[in-house]
């Protein structure tokens, strides 16, 4: 049954770091773990961030973890969950982009609970045994793609080699800084990268099949957001106006995650596990004009007019314009016009279609593919 349901406190505006210190004390952290990776310390966000919790008469004791990689890993999770117990924190604050935040809400389940994360993923039946005994999380995305900032997912390579998804309301972080000046510094091809993700995270969750009208339109509104002012964020990256709406729809694809995404992610997250070197949202961008031309079958999709108000929603004439239009804007914006330009052959297609079967996003896609039509969609986006 679907479910409705909102829970992040978000501040969302310019300057939003100033308030970590008193979300801090909101949500009753003493000694907070920072999980942030080596190109946010380097861009000097780290030493902002720390700042932040030393303003006022007491400064805030902290522990950093600074070496969350580019697909975050079970190994990661457990150097940090390391270090968080022996400095004896009592919270976690993400610092970063969706590596970052998924890393951090890994270490969350596994300061918590025992065993190897596998037990915890979605597809092994684990999201009940996500309890509330995880530490609060305070979330601070310092790019605008993935919006695990208000998310109840987590996305992180296992010891097995799976990219496995982790799902429960317990993961959402308490409190969302959105600052779009934290994202000011980040390089062209990260911004068209990351501004991708969130448009296709927004286009995916509204063909979900999944009663949501609140999340349809926040979907709809965060795409016309971002399709309107990716290349403005791309070209002129210290556009704060830009910024502020491409951190707007990355917010708002994630908040209606909850719909369910699909096939686009199936095979990204599979692709993703295959090859971690990957960029996430450039594989969801190559995916996407496959993905919504296999979906305009779909039942659901017809019915509620989905491709033609997505259309509407990017200014385009007719559903018919949509896969083009993609593939245009990411030309544009200097991304890979295929699978090949990343080197991916289709000697890698089986275990890319076998990870995408099993994937916790392949059944909610709102029409169900099989081996052969993830192959056509594969050669298509090649």
């Amino acid at each position: 049954m679907p479910q409705i349901l909102y829970l992040t406190n978000i501040q969302f505006e310019c300057g939003a770091l100033k308030l970590l210190a008193s979300e801090c004390e909101r949500t009753r952290m003493r000694k907070p773990l920072i999980v942030t990776d080596p190109g946010v310390k380097a861009a000097g966000l780290l030493d902002r961030a720390v700042a932040s919790l030393n303003t006022g008469t007491n400064a805030l004791p902290h522990a950093v973890f600074d070496q969350t990689p580019a697909n975050p890993t079970e190994a990661a999770v457990r150097a940090a969950q390391a270090l968080y117990e022996s400095q004896g924190c009592d919270g976690l604050l993400a610092l970063g982009g969706g590596s970052a935040i998924d890393c951090a809400k890994g270490v969350a389940i596994a300061v918590a609970h025992p065993g190897p994360l596998k037990t915890y993923a979605t597809i092994e039946g684990g999201s009940p045994r996500i309890t509330d005994r995880v530490p609060p999380l305070i979330a601070i995305p310092t790019t605008a793609g993935t919006g695990s900032e208000v998310a109840r997912g987590a996305i992180v390579i296992v010891d097995d080699g799976r990219k496995l998804g982790f799902h429960s309301w317990h993961l959402m972080p308490k409190t969302a800084l959105l600052d779009p000046e934290l994202t000011l510094g980040l390089p062209p091809l990260l911004t068209a990268a990351t501004g991708m993700d969130a448009i296709a995270h927004c286009m995916e969750t509204f063909m979900a099949a999944a009663f949501n009208p609140p999340a349809d339109g926040i979907a709809l509104d965060g795409l016309e957001r971002g399709w309107a002012h990716i290349e403005r964020a791309t070209r002129a990256g210290h556009d704060r106006e830009a910024r502020l709406h491409m951190m707007s729809a990355s917010m708002q694809g994630a908040m209606a995650f909850q719909k369910g995404l699909g096939c686009v992610h199936s095979l990204s997250h599979s692709l993703g596990g295959v090859n971690p070197r990957l960029h996430h949202g450039t594989l969801n961008a190559l995916f996407l004009p496959a993905v919504i031309a296999f979906n305009a079958g779909a039942e659901s999709v017809q019915k509620e007019r989905r491709l033609v108000r997505m259309a509407r929603a990017m200014g385009l004439g007719d559903a018919a314009d949509l896969g083009p239009a993609i593939r245009d804007m990411s030309a544009r914006l200097g991304l890979p016009k295929g699978l090949a330009a990343l080197g991916v052959t289709e000697d890698l297609f089986d275990r890319v279609i076998e990870g995408a079967l099993a994937d916790h996003c392949h059944k909610t896609n709102p029409r169900l593919a099989s081996a052969d039509d993830y192959r056509e969609m594969l050669h298509a986006s090649l």
